[in-house]
């Protein structure tokens, strides 16, 4: 609140994330909570009005509580209902939590890896973002505080599913975007090994979709695009890209769920593979086509 001739004003303050070099979304922010540097990034966390608390890295948002179950059921149910026998997960980065909390709830998973390289991020979602960061002391979650690029290039025992849950390709999350990247992550999978990468808007980063697709593809027989819409990312469908070690007939679930979602479903599932043409011909650049 502040006084102007005598009347009562209230200054609005907003947060502005860059969608592209034209387009800017915006959040009203209520408070600040939480604001520092690590060695890597800038750490916020933003109680804001429409999305309540929420992480930004770098000015860009990461996660918000009211929206990012739609986020984390659509990177983990996907490809751990598609996976015959999903028992050990390796998640690379997901420091707040989230990926980490929908993995373990899957019965057939006996073991979940959490790498991620900032352990500033861990210590500020257990505070401000425990609906995330509630299963990070699972008896099935071992994290592990270090490089994930470094670290899926030299995995002993291989895993049946890895989730890519990186920061968009800025500061540490750079490398994940990279060829060189994926063909670790296919090295680091057992044969029938699937991972899945969040890849950003087919919308607004056409040419990451591109990129990440030519670059998967160098390294898996098969791969496939999927959607969310996740409003407080962007007002295009999020995509994520999904990579089988071994050719599969289709990317339908093989059993359903034991436990309620709160945006996953069977019928879901089936519908975020159906694309529009516009980004079908997206990938068939990416094939060189």
């Amino acid at each position: 609140m502040t006084t102007m001739g005598g009347q009562v004003m209230e200054m609005e303050l907003w947060l502005t994330d860059k969608e592209t070099e034209h387009f800017k979304m915006q959040y009203r922010v209520k408070e600040v909570l939480y604001r520092d540097r690590s060695p890597f990034q800038e750490i916020a966390v933003i109680d804001t009005a429409e999305f309540g608390r929420a992480l930004f890295l770098e000015g860009v948002i990461q996660t918000a509580v009211r929206d990012e179950f739609i986020y984390h059921e659509m990177l983990v149910h996907v490809p751990l209902t598609i996976h015959p026998n999903p028992e050990r997960i390796l998640v690379v980065g997901g420091g707040d939590g989230g990926t980490v909390r929908e993995a373990v709830k899957h019965p057939e998973v006996k073991r979940v890896k959490m790498v991620e390289i900032d352990e500033q991020v861990v210590k500020v979602s257990r505070q401000f973002l425990p609906e995330l960061a509630c299963k990070l002391d699972d008896p099935k979650v071992e994290l592990h505080i270090a490089d994930a690029i470094q670290y899926v290039k030299h995995v002993d025992e291989p895993y049946d599913v890895v989730l890519v849950d990186s920061s968009d390709p800025f500061g540490p999350a750079v490398g994940i975007f990279t060829e060189e990247f994926y063909g670790n992550v296919a090295k680091a999978l057992k044969d029938d090994g699937l991972m899945v990468a969040q890849c950003e808007t087919p919308f607004y980063t056409p040419q990451l979709t591109r990129d990440v697709y030519r670059a998967i593809r160098r390294h898996f027989p098969w791969v496939r695009l999927y959607t969310a819409s996740v409003p407080a990312y962007s007002t295009a469908p999020w995509g994520f890209m999904l990579a089988s070690r071994r050719e599969l007939e289709n990317p339908w679930p093989r059993r359903e769920l034991g436990f309620p979602t709160r945006y996953y479903s069977p019928e879901i599932h089936k519908a975020a593979f159906a694309l529009p043409p516009f980004i079908r011909e997206l990938l068939d650049e990416g094939e060189g086509r």
